[in-house]
């Protein structure tokens, strides 16, 4: 029988290897079991096993008939051939395409925006930790149940990343560099740390509450960070509520030009998202570097809630659009419209061109202010316009002075008491 399909990398190597040292030639990675088992030697000996050990990415996130083992009665070769297809193949140039991506090329594709989309939701549920958690939402060892579920759902979180606010991140600044996990599609809410019952086991934050961001290591310098738009408007709600109309099986509208770009990341911050990318991992980390498997000794897990003031992973919000109905127009002279949360104009909620402005607008232009007197008036991550021209790298002073004024009280009591004579 052929073992083709039976050693199931569930993080491809292609993949892997996009976190090796440039200049390092024997494509080896530093691997770090978070639950190392004991061992009995030949003498019946119970011994401690290594944690880490540096081996090829031939050895590293992959198991024997993992598929088969999940889901009984359905062939592995069913699994690996229906459920994943070419999805590596094109996922392999998409996460290239993004990992390049800075606004400056004007060889937009969206064919590489589609690929990464179904890369993402497939990469996130081949994993152990994502097979576990599909396999509670199934319910059924039913062979044609289970592909029939496993092909919708691997487009489960298309429409909810699409309606998020992207933001290209990078590490080149910084010695430390991005590890990759077993889970390597990681999830993460401030208010829910990793001791949280939400967070135990198979599960992770659900994609669809406010303050949930999506984080997705693209290479050794780079990071894709996804944010709901409805909590970079309002991060004052409650975290832990669901963003307007979380239903991700429908249709959905992206704007490349919104995707921030351009953001450095200190030494600090990139052992801030390292350590929530361990802390959400199932049992293997790995990286380029054996130091940077320890993030814990520079990052702390009670302050959790407190990364980069809280804001870690936001985008600028300067950076960011205010807007509401989009409409489109087709040949046959028909149109279809939505709104920012992919609601229609029959569905409660709708914005609609007709809307006054709406309850956010005032906390979003309140946390404009915020993060300009958090971050200066350097911008963290700058989006392009119409023409493709990017946002200025620094607010004028003028404009500066306007967020500020924005700002929340507690701040613009700290602006007066230090500009006091």
């Amino acid at each position: 029988m052929s073992r083709e399909y039976v050693n199931n990398h569930y993080v491809p190597q292609w993949y892997q290897k996009r976190f090796i040292p440039h200049g390092q030639t024997d494509n080896e990675l530093f691997y770090r079991n978070l639950k190392p088992t004991p061992f009995i030697d030949s003498q019946g000996v119970s011994r401690p096993s290594r944690a880490v050990k540096k081996q090829g990415t031939r050895l590293c996130f992959k198991e024997d008939d993992l598929y088969a083992r999940w889901f009984n009665g359905v062939k592995y070769t069913d699994i690996e051939q229906i459920f994943f297809g070419n999805i590596d193949n094109y996922g392999r140039k998409a996460v290239d395409f993004f990992a390049k991506y800075d606004h400056q090329n004007p060889n937009w594709d969206g064919k590489m925006f589609r690929a990464l989309m179904l890369y993402m939701s497939t990469q996130k549920l081949r994993t152990p930790k994502g097979l576990g958690w599909l396999a509670g939402q199934v319910g059924s060892d039913d062979r044609n149940t289970v592909l029939r579920h496993m092909i919708q759902l691997r487009q489960l979180y298309g429409s909810i990343w699409t309606e998020c606010v992207w933001q290209i991140a990078n590490a080149g600044q910084s010695d430390t560099k991005f590890i990759v996990s077993d889970h390597p599609v990681t999830v993460y809410n401030r208010f829910l740390g990793p001791r949280n019952r939400q967070c135990r086991g198979f599960n992770d934050p659900d994609i669809t509450l406010h303050a949930s961001h999506t984080l997705f290591p693209l290479s050794l310098d780079k990071v894709l960070i996804l944010t709901n738009l409805s909590w970079v408007r309002n991060p004052y709600q409650s975290g832990i509520d669901r963003r307007p109309n979380p239903n991700p099986l429908r249709p959905a509208i992206f704007k490349y030009l919104d995707i921030q770009t351009h953001r450095n990341l200190s030494e600090r911050e990139v052992c801030e998202i390292n350590f929530i990318i361990k802390s959400r991992a199932f049992q293997y980390i790995a990286a380029g570097r054996k130091e940077w498997l320890y993030p814990e000794k520079l990052v702390s897990k009670s302050n959790w809630n407190k990364y980069g003031n809280g804001f870690l992973l936001m985008p600028d919000p300067r950076g960011v659009n205010y807007k509401s109905e989009i409409i489109i127009g087709f040949k046959d002279n028909t149109y279809d419209a939505f709104d920012e949360y992919g609601r229609k104009p029959w569905e409660q909620g709708y914005s609609g061109h007709n809307r006054s402005v709406g309850d956010d607008f005032a906390t979003f232009q309140r946390f404009k202010g915020d993060f300009a007197y958090l971050f200066g008036p350097k911008r963290r991550g700058r989006a392009a316009g119409f023409s493709g021209d990017l946002d200025n790298e620094e607010d004028s002073a003028e404009y500066h002075s306007f967020h500020l004024r924005n700002a929340s009280k507690k701040y613009q009591r700290k602006m007066k008491a230090t500009t006091r004579p």
